[in-house]
């Protein structure tokens, strides 16, 4: 039975879209949990776009499933999760102009580098996943970098139109699944996912959770935040 991660970005986007207080996306987190989401997923991000300090200050004091931290693999983030401890950290490339994070880690180009960042982080404990694209390369050189876990980025089979498109995309994934199985590295997946296009994810069984924003947040606009995670609970957890 896969879990379901609950990212609570786009709530911060909305209230700093008039710079107020509403809606909280610290009261979101758990709304959430009590509609069933098994963790909840915050990017720290360095321009502190929507989450901000204070969130993820009152998140680690209030989730009551588990945290995760998504952030860059950059000094300041490495030194605020060593002093928060979340459960567990999700190591994500970060450009200042993106509107969301498009694509994977690079891990395969830095591996030393990523190596240190993830002894320094998991040497307090803390679960290490790093987001990487649908590559068996790059899964091999997150293994060796020491990664608990990866995230497989499923933003391009989520974009993808035609039919011809969506199936060679869905089969990266089924290949990059099967390599991270091999290595015994946990796997999750994410990006782009929604209530129609994660149906598919029902013949991987091997994806042990799915982090899921956008569309949760988006579907929450129309028929309540409790109501649209139980939503997306009741499909994952019949995978």
């Amino acid at each position: 039975m896969a879990r379901l991660a609950v990212n609570i970005d786009h709530i911060a986007t909305v209230r700093e879209a008039r710079g107020g207080d509403e809606p909280d996306p610290v009261l979101a987190a758990g709304l959430a949990e009590l509609a069933g989401a098994d963790c909840i997923i915050c990017h720290l991000r360095e321009d502190r776009r929507h989450i901000d300090d204070r969130d993820l200050t009152l998140l680690r004091q209030t989730v009551k499933t588990r945290l995760n931290m998504e952030m860059a693999a950059v000094d300041e983030m490495i030194g605020i999760a060593r002093d928060l401890i979340p459960y567990m950290v999700t190591l994500v490339p970060e450009r200042r102009e993106e509107l969301t994070t498009e694509g994977g880690l690079d891990v395969k180009a830095n591996p030393g580098y990523y190596k240190e960042v993830i002894e320094s982080i998991a040497e307090k404990g803390i679960k290490v996943s790093l987001f990487v694209d649908p590559d068996p390369a790059q899964i091999e050189a997150s293994h060796r970098a020491g990664a608990n876990i990866v995230e497989i980025h499923t933003g391009h089979y989520s974009e993808a139109r035609t039919t011809e498109e969506i199936d060679t995309q869905f089969d990266r994934i089924v290949r990059a699944v099967e390599a991270s199985a091999d290595l015994g590295l946990g796997i999750s997946a994410g990006h782009g996912l929604n209530y129609v296009n994660i149906k598919r994810f029902r013949f991987l069984p091997q994806i042990e959770e799915y982090s899921i924003g956008h569309s949760i947040v988006a579907r929450a606009v129309i028929v309540g935040l409790e109501r649209a995670v139980r939503e997306m609970v009741e499909i994952v957890k019949n995978f």
